[in-house]
């Protein structure tokens, strides 16, 4: 648990707040406790579960969008729900270090390519975010690892590989959005 203090006038209101994350770990040869919410190697072991944070109100006020907009490029409903909690944890103003905007964390030139003019209007992003990861699935014949990877690091880098880049930032993601895709479509 965190606490968050802010100043307001004389006042200080410190206000408690949860984060949680699959936490893993590993004792190397020393005895030295390793603990990540990112493993880096096989050596890492599950540690601690994730308390499951998917049923609070950001994780469902999109959900008509996305069931709507869903259904209208024939996407599964709860990966695109997976894909916006990894990219934006439903956050609609999300902008990442590289330049990817909204929830669905959509790159300027895709943003521009499926002419999405508001990024950080949820119906644009979600639509622009559902096109292209439809323009994956299709690329990659349904595969859903393969087109996750696209998703993430580029399908010419899929392409060149054939199979998800040797890249831990992708191979991670590609495991959290499975992961949440699994959760979510017990919920959907």
């Amino acid at each position: 648990m965190y606490v968050f203090c802010i100043g307001v006038g004389s006042f200080v209101i410190c206000l408690p707040f949860l984060t949680s994350a699959d936490i893993y770990r590993y004792v190397d040869e020393k005895g030295t406790i390793h603990l990540t919410n990112v493993p880096t190697s096989h050596r890492y072991r599950l540690f601690r579960r994730e308390r499951s944070r998917l049923r609070d109100s950001s994780a469902t006020r999109f959900d008509r969008l996305i069931r709507e907009i869903s259904q209208k490029y024939s996407v599964d409903p709860a990966l695109v729900k997976a894909v916006i909690k990894a990219e934006s944890d439903f956050n609609p103003f999300a902008v990442s270090k590289k330049g990817a905007q909204g929830l669905m964390q959509l790159m300027p030139k895709t943003l521009n390519d499926l002419k999405v003019d508001d990024p950080f209007h949820p119906r644009e992003n979600i639509d622009g975010g559902v096109r292209f990861l439809k323009r994956m699935l299709t690329r990659f014949n349904n595969n859903i690892r393969l087109s996750l990877a696209a998703y993430h690091a580029g399908a010419e880098v899929v392409e060149k590989y054939e199979d998800i880049p040797p890249y831990q930032e992708t191979q991670h993601y590609v495991k959290k959005v499975l992961n949440y895709f699994d959760r979510y479509r017990q919920e959907l």
